[in-house]
């Protein structure tokens, strides 16, 4: 019995339907003919990568879906009349709609008993690689901001803007940390045009915005070869040549490209992918990062050489909820920039609201309080005072954060409430930062020496743990 179950043939019908879920999980673009040119399967990686509808593409003819450049053919269409595969070759086409799509497929025809039945496609797509080019390409000199344009007179702000300025005038690396919304890119533009390289490109690029494989090629560049209809093509490094490239979220990149990045940076040489040849570059690298250094290199997001590398200047911008006596100047800044967009007259907020403000943690920092006021005069009638009621409902409902400290006895006791881990662990944190403080007399350059972290990460925890004031 158990022989004839081992031995039964499957289902082909249940089979095929296995093989339907494969294709659609696969991650690259799978598009098959037959041996007339008609679309008999086009996977959903495929539909995403086209911008098309399955059934606007299946089982029509191919040549009647899409349209090919004047000259150029459909590598489908060129391997199932050739009988030959293609491999590694850049396609550029239109979908029904007259979109650009570019792509780097492997082609392949298909076979039955020596009779072409067929052809197989396996794509990648690079469109987004070749619209960031373009738009790089024409952003060269795209920093708006200077230091005059920075909003704010707290201690917090001023202080690193003083720094920021000092920086600007060398070409050494800078490492910008900051949470999400906290303005780093303000200062980053800043010290472009406050630089001696203010007359060169200024150049950014969210590192967490492309895959690595794509990521890499925009960065470094590509050389004639590096795959079939592969061109020469500069890549940002290059483009940035004498001018300064911004590099944000840089704790996105896998490890071996940071390892890449830390070479660029200490030969001052790039190597196009596909290339024997390395380039010299006269580029200054701004990188930025939204979570604290040491937590990101502890917990592998980023390599501690590279940190170090980058950070031979280290700005910390702080959130806005340390540096809350900015928001009246930040409020009355934003109602200036959206009066003549929206055609208003706000004057101001009132006193409620004002108050509100003053309380909330603003996990979303400048940012968040820019989308308040410009979410707030929308919803205003005639008047000219923004009201409570024109605040987000899930705004007011908001409590302020309250930092729970753990006491000095921090055992639990039957019936205590308990803490959630997160909570628990900056609890802990800040106690014990405080007492190595305390052991070294409110030393800070001491203490980060006693804990062997640098000097401006303890600043930086000491600030985001509440505990700076304590100093």
């Amino acid at each position: 019995m158990a022989m004839t179950a081992l031995n039964k043939q499957p289902d082909p019908e249940r089979m095929l339907r296995i093989y339907e879920q494969i294709i659609n999980e696969i991650g690259e673009g799978v598009h098959v003919i037959d041996a007339s040119g008609t679309t008999i399967l086009y996977n959903r990686k495929m539909t995403e990568l086209e911008a098309m509808a399955s059934q606007d593409v299946l089982y029509k003819p191919l040549t009647d879906v899409f349209e090919f450049p004047h000259g150029q053919q459909s590598t489908l269409i060129t391997a199932l009349a050739s009988g030959k595969s293609i491999r590694n070759t850049r396609q550029t086409y239109f979908n029904d709609k007259r979109q650009e799509i570019t792509t780097i497929n492997h082609t392949l025809p298909l076979f039955d008993n020596g009779t072409i039945i067929g052809a197989v496609e396996i794509a990648n797509d690079v469109t987004k690689m070749e619209r960031l080019l373009r738009e790089n390409m024409r952003e060269k000199n795209g920093a708006r901001f200077t230091f005059g344009q920075i909003v704010g007179s707290s201690t917090a702000i001023q202080e690193v803007i003083a720094s920021a300025k000092r920086a600007a005038r060398t070409s050494s690396s800078v490492l910008v940390v900051g949470e999400t919304g906290a303005g780093k890119e303000l200062f980053v533009q800043s010290i472009h045009n406050a630089s001696q390289r203010a007359a060169g490109p200024f150049i950014s690029q969210n590192c967490a915005a492309l895959p690595d494989t794509l990521i890499e090629s925009l960065l470094f560049g590509t050389a004639r070869g590096a795959f079939t209809g592969a061109m020469e093509r500069p890549g940002l490094f290059e483009q940035a040549e004498g001018g300064t490239l911004f590099l944000d979220e840089i704790n996105a990149l896998s490890m071996p490209l940071q390892a890449k990045l830390l070479r660029a940076l200490q030969e001052k040489t790039i190597r196009r992918i596909g290339d024997t040849k390395d380039r010299s570059i006269d580029v200054r690298i701004v990188a930025a990062i939204n979570e604290d250094p040491v937590d990101a290199i502890a917990q592998q997001r980023l390599r501690k050489d590279l940190y170090y590398r980058l950070g031979v200047v280290t700005l910390f911008v702080p959130p806005l909820r340390e540096r809350k006596e900015d928001i009246p100047t930040l409020v009355e800044h934003f109602i200036g920039k959206y009066n003549p967009l929206f055609q208003m007259e706000v004057t101001g907020v009132a006193q409620q609201v004002m108050s509100v403000f003053m309380q909330h943690d603003w996990p979303g920092n400048v940012r968040e309080l820019q989308h308040v006021i410009e979410g707030a005069m929308n919803l205003m009638g005639q008047e000219t005072m923004i009201l409570p009621e024109h605040l987000p409902p899930h705004f007011l409902r908001r409590e302020p954060a309250i930092v729970q400290r753990m006491p000095k006895d921090s055992s639990l006791h039957p019936g205590e409430a308990i803490l959630p881990w997160k909570e628990a662990q900056e609890a802990f944190e800040a106690q014990y930062l405080q007492q190595a403080l305390d052991a070294c007399g409110g030393n800070i350059t001491q203490a980060a020496h006693k804990l062997q972290i640098s000097r401006q990460s303890l600043q930086y925890r000491l600030r985001k743990l509440g505990l700076q004031k304590r100093l």
